[in-house]
């Protein structure tokens, strides 16, 4: 029985955001139904049932999560001669923008398709490729699709603003936020977002003071600014994340899980265990994400017996832990110097949970066997990784090197840090020190010298007291 265009678009949209196999089911009997196909002796409005037809499986396939999908269906579209419009493009341009690798190969064939079809000029398809630029690290693309905008909405001028932020321009974005003719929670919170992305913590709590007095933030905003509290290194950081919470309480906000997580992070990171696992246990809904930031908070404060119980008991509740989760399960084996049982769950990661290792649970492991006095074990699980050791790695041998003394060894180690980070003073200090406490004291005074020559600066310490 032959269906026709316009029921099976029914179909299409009462299934678009969920259910795959009747998409896929519904994909099928368009095709079967020859809806797809035309000449170019095909009547107008069959073609522009076929475009509409392409446009709404192209979202449904996007909202499904299959962005590659949703790519083949455009070169089928143009094979099928059903000419794409204003309303395909940005599903097309959010399916590229999924990924780095998808992005690098779709995103100029689309743009030169838009143009080609005559919709570049479409305000939702410019903010679409503006965005695309932006994650692509094509600041100057963004910009000029930017400026070719005639009459540029709020949503373009966010757009920019989260452009300039992701590629560390925050100067040309404080200058457009300044000069927009409207700003909206999204526009402060861009701000607050780009200070934070590149290191500038202080700086994105200083901005939300002053978002206060002019919009009421919102979930984005409030996690932009925890995560800059939890990571400033300044001692007012703290007390402005308890006042961050206090607000939230006060005005019976809503503390969903990003919320929540972004709070247990925070508190971890500042030795503030009783908050977080207060928040925690509070928190009625708990992602993968929730309970990796309890696991790590208690890891990083002494509380390692207590993070694996945490890891074994966010397995009993079902969830799958990520690549996350192992980097703080490995780091309490770490601590705890539980060599066994972390080198069987770096092993249980890529067997029984299907994650990939990356270089942060090779560092683990490193620290692990290093910290173990396993040093000859940690030197060799280096040689063996699939890829040359980053900074990170080679740091926590040499850490490893100067507990156990292992001087040769810290030698070869601290000279290769320092090709990789010439201009870490943290990495000279502590190859001194090492020097030092073997009383190699012209080696430990050459580095010295190396560090005034070349202008770099030991950073001093401080001490900080925070009643809790």
């Amino acid at each position: 029985m032959p269906y026709s265009p316009e029921f099976l678009l029914q179909l299409l949209q009462k299934f678009l955001f969920r259910h795959p196999n009747q998409v896929k089911q519904i994909h099928s009997l368009i095709i079967t139904n020859g809806h797809f196909l035309h000449t170019p002796k095909t009547p107008p409005n069959l073609k522009w049932m076929s475009t509409l037809l392409y446009n709404t499986i192209i979202r449904a396939y996007l909202n499904l999560g299959k962005p590659h999908n949703t790519i083949l269906l455009f070169t089928q579209m143009l094979a099928h001669r059903a000419p794409p419009n204003n309303h395909t493009f940005p599903s097309l341009i959010k399916a590229s923008s999924s990924s780095p690798s998808l992005a690098s190969i779709t995103g100029i064939p689309l743009h030169t398709q838009a143009l080609k079809r005559g919709v570049s000029s479409d305000p939702f398809v410019q903010t679409s490729f503006l965005n695309l630029y932006a994650q692509l690290g094509s600041i100057s693309d963004a910009h000029k699709v930017f400026e070719e905008i005639s009459e540029p909405c709020i949503v373009s001028y966010n757009a920019m603003l989260d452009a300039f932020g992701k590629n560390g321009d925050m100067g040309s974005a404080l200058y457009l936020f300044k000069n927009m003719p409207v700003r909206d929670v999204v526009s402060w919170t861009s701000i607050i977002n780009g200070y934070g992305r590149n290191g500038y913590f202080r700086e994105a709590i200083q901005f939300f003071e002053k978002m206060m007095a002019h919009e009421d933030p919102n979930e984005a905003t409030f996690v932009s600014v925890l995560s800059s509290c939890a990571n400033s290194d300044g001692g007012e950081a703290l007390y402005q994340g308890k006042q961050i919470h206090g607000f939230i309480i006060k005005n019976e906000i809503e503390l969903t899980i990003f919320m929540g997580t972004a709070l247990i992070a925070l508190y971890g990171k500042t030795g503030c265990l009783g908050y977080a696992m207060k928040v925690f246990r509070k928190m009625e809904v708990k992602a993968v994400c929730t309970w990796n930031a309890m696991i790590c908070s208690l890891a990083l404060n002494g509380m390692e017996k207590q993070a694996l119980d945490m890891f074994e008991k966010m397995k009993v509740v079902g969830l799958h832990p990520n690549e996350v989760t192992f980097v703080a399960v490995l780091t309490a084996c770490a601590r705890a110097k539980l060599v066994e049982l972390g080198l069987e769950l770096f092993r249980m990661m890529s067997s029984d949970f299907g994650v990939v290792p990356k270089m942060e649970h090779y560092g683990c492991v490193v620290d692990l066997l290093g910290r173990a006095g396993l040093l000859r074990e940690a030197t060799e699980f280096m040689r063996r990784m699939p890829f040359e050791p980053d900074a990170s790695v080679l740091g926590a041998l040499l850490g490893a090197c100067k507990v156990h003394g292992a001087i040769e060894l810290a030698n070869e180690v601290g000279r290769r840090l320092l090709e990789l980070q010439p201009q870490h003073c943290g990495r000279y200090v502590l190859l001194s020190s090492i020097y030092a406490g073997s009383e190699r004291w012209e080696r430990a005074a050459a580095l010295r010298k190396t560090m005034v020559e070349s202008g770099i600066r030991k950073i001093p310490a401080y001490s900080m007291i925070s009643s809790v």
